[in-house]
C-alpha cells in the first residue's frame, strides 16, 4: 500500500520539478536532511552579516581611540574616559595595562622601572587580547563545522532519496525517463542545498579568521607601542 502511495507521488512529481516540488514530494529523511540545511544556511549567512558589521564597527572604534591616544593628551584624562570602562576591544586593551600601571604606582617605595610592573602590564594586555578576540571569534567554530559536513549531510540526503526513489520505481514497473527523472531530481536536490549551505560558510570562514588575525595583530601592535611609553614614563619617575 505505501510503495503505491510512494509511485504515486512519484509520478504525480513528473509533471512538476519545482524547487518546492522536490522538497513536497521527497521522502520524510530527505525532507528533515533539507529543513535542517535550510536553518543552516540561515544561521551561516546570520553569522556572516554580524562578524562584518562587528568587524567594521571594533576596526572604525579602534582607529578613532587612536587618534586620541596618539593626540598628545593626558593618558590619566584617556583612561578616566575610555578605558576605565571600554567599550570597545582596543579601549579594553589599554584599560588593562593603564589600570595595572596605575595600580602598580600607588604601592609604596617600588620601583616601577623594575618590580615586575612591565610584565604585569604585559600579562595583562595578553589576557585582555586573548579575551577580546574569544568574543569575536563566537560562533566561527559553526562556519568551521557547517562547511566540511554539509555538503556530506546532503549527500546523506541524496542516497536515501536514491533509494526512496527507486523503491517506488519499482512498485511502478515502468523505468521511463519522466518516471525516474523526479525521484532523482528530489534526491539530488538535498545536495545542492549541502553545497548552498557549505560554499559561503567555508569562504566566509577564511575571510573572517583573516580579518580577525589582522585585528589582533593590530591590538597586539598597539600593546606593544603603550607598553613601551609606559616603560618610558617608569623609568622617568624611577
Amino acid at each position: 500500500m505505501d510503495q503505491a502511495v510512494n509511485a504515486a507521488n512519484l509520478g504525480a512529481a513528473a509533471s512538476d520539478l519545482s524547487l518546492w516540488s522536490l522538497f513536497l514530494h521527497a521522502a520524510i529523511v530527505v525532507k528533515l536532511v533539507m529543513i535542517g540545511l535550510a536553518v543552516s544556511s540561515v544561521v551561516v549567512w546570520g553569522i556572516i552579516f554580524d562578524k562584518i558589521v562587528t568587524l567594521r564597527r571594533v576596526n572604525r572604534e579602534a582607529s578613532a581611540f587612536e587618534d586620541k591616544f596618539w593626540s598628545g593628551g593626558s593618558l590619566d584624562d584617556l583612561y578616566e574616559s575610555d578605558g576605565a570602562k571600554p567599550l570597545h576591544p582596543m579601549a579594553a586593551v589599554f584599560g588593562a595595562a593603564m589600570g595595572e600601571w596605575r595600580r602598580s604606582a600607588r604601592i609604596a617605595g617600588i620601583d616601577l622601572a623594575r618590580g615586575g610592573v612591565k610584565e604585569r602590564v604585559d600579562r595583562a594586555m595578553t589576557i585582555t587580547i586573548t579575551r577580546e578576540m574569544e568574543r569575536l571569534g563566537r560562533w566561527m567554530i559553526f562556519l568551521a563545522t557547517i562547511g566540511p559536513v554539509a555538503p556530506f549531510i546532503g549527500l546523506f540526503g541524496t542516497v536515501w532519496g536514491i533509494m526512496h526513489a527507486f523503491g517506488s520505481i519499482a512498485a511502478m514497473h515502468n523505468t521511463n525517463l519522466a518516471v525516474v527523472a523526479p525521484g532523482i531530481s528530489e534526491a539530488l536536490f538535498a545536495t545542492a542545498i549541502g553545497l548552498v549551505t557549505a560554499i559561503p560558510a567555508v569562504i566566509a570562514y577564511n575571510v573572517i579568521s583573516n580579518s580577525l588575525a589582522l585585528f589582533e595583530d593590530r591590538m597586539a601592535a598597539f600593546g606593544t607601542e603603550f607598553a613601551a611609553i609606559l616603560s618610558r614614563q617608569s623609568e622617568e619617575r624611577g
